[in-house]
């Protein structure tokens, strides 16, 4: 153990569990140890104890050193109930492969502990032990054993920083932040934003596409193009009795593609590529015979240290003829710090 301090507080422990429990394996006073001088080193076996139904110092006593109890119980209920009268730890282990089993052990289990650890046939071989703590996993729990969150990646980060709420108008939340907030200014310039390099980008610049009609043929040819005969898009009598449509829509990514026609400027420039979007949602069907725009803002700038480019989010909004949002959603860019590219000018 760390020292014969903690050694002794846990031989006191294992004695105030021993009005309840049993030692079935292991000597706390050390005379089982292999090596090692007892008297001057913090040396303790591995103790095991059972507990006699009814205990309760197994509830509120922790030896904290190698020492583990066994309590019986009766039924899943029963096992929920023991492991709940310990106020809170940092992991729990279940042991099964019934899926029902693992459901009401983890549901029951999860109030108590800020981690479970179900384990079964498929993943044991994989398991680095029960409750171990490492770095990407959250390792803390409510009541005794803390706040939920003392390790796990970013989160035990956190837990040293201090944070602070900002309240304020969109306008000022997207100066102070740095990160465009809905509700805040648009700026157009008449320059389209892809056309700007990272040093000439300034969040809130914005483009408002013109409208594009969504044609019948636009969603008979995409379904065809892309396999996606869903019949909301295909088939009219069917289309019609969904409570959602009324009616033929129009496929969401076929928004969205159409959507990237009225925004992107085709010309060689500064946007180097689309890595992606988050986000996404359909807001609103769009049915044929609909108008659709998109209003793009730049909603965050994040230059890399490494490259000659950085990441640029998008604020992406498709609006129908009703001034109604069809969707929303992030889009993802690579821009380059400055254009031409270094070596590129001529």
């Amino acid at each position: 153990l760390a020292g014969l301090g903690q050694r002794d507080e846990v031989r006191k422990a294992v004695e105030a569990l021993r009005a309840s429990t049993e030692i079935v394996f292991g000597d706390p006073a050390g005379a089982a140890l292999l090596d090692g001088d007892v008297e001057r080193g913090a040396f303790m076996t591995p103790l095991l104890l059972r507990a006699r139904p009814g205990a309760t110092e197994p509830h509120d006593v922790e030896p904290f050193g190698p020492v583990a109890t066994v309590l019986a119980y009766d039924g899943l209920d029963s096992a929920i109930a023991l492991a709940a009268r310990g106020r809170g730890s940092l992991v729990a282990s279940v042991a099964t492969h019934d899926p029902e089993v693992a459901r009401t052990v983890v549901l029951g289990l999860a109030p108590w502990h800020g981690r479970v650890l179900v384990l079964d046939r498929d993943d044991a071989k994989e398991s680095t032990g029960h409750g171990s703590p490492l770095p990407v996993l959250v390792h803390g729990g409510p009541g005794r054993a803390g706040g939920g969150e003392e390790l796990g990646g970013v989160r035990g980060v956190l837990h040293h920083m201090q944070r602070t709420a900002v309240q304020a108008s969109p306008d000022l939340l997207t100066a102070v932040t740095g990160r465009w907030t809905t509700g805040a200014a648009r700026a157009e310039s008449g320059v389209h934003p892809f056309r700007k390099s990272l040093a000439e980008l300034r969040v809130g610049d914005t483009i408002v596409s013109a409208p594009r009609t969504v044609s019948l043929a636009d969603i008979e040819h995409f379904a065809e193009f892309t396999g996606d005969t869903f019949y909301a898009h295909t088939d009219a009598a069917a289309a019609a009795r969904n409570p959602l449509f009324g009616g033929i829509v129009a496929h969401g990514y076929l928004v969205v593609s159409l959507a990237a026609g009225l925004f992107v400027d085709p010309a060689p420039g500064p946007v180097l590529a689309n890595f992606g979007v988050d986000s996404l949602r359909f807001l609103t069907p769009v049915k044929a015979g609909d108008t659709i725009d998109v209003t793009l803002t730049v909603k965050q700038i994040t230059p890399r240290s490494s490259a000659d480019y950085g990441e640029v989010r998008w604020d992406a909004v498709v609006a129908n003829q009703d001034g109604q949002p069809v969707a929303t959603y992030d889009v993802l860019t690579l821009v380059a710090k400055t254009w031409p590219l270094p070596g590129q000018e001529a």
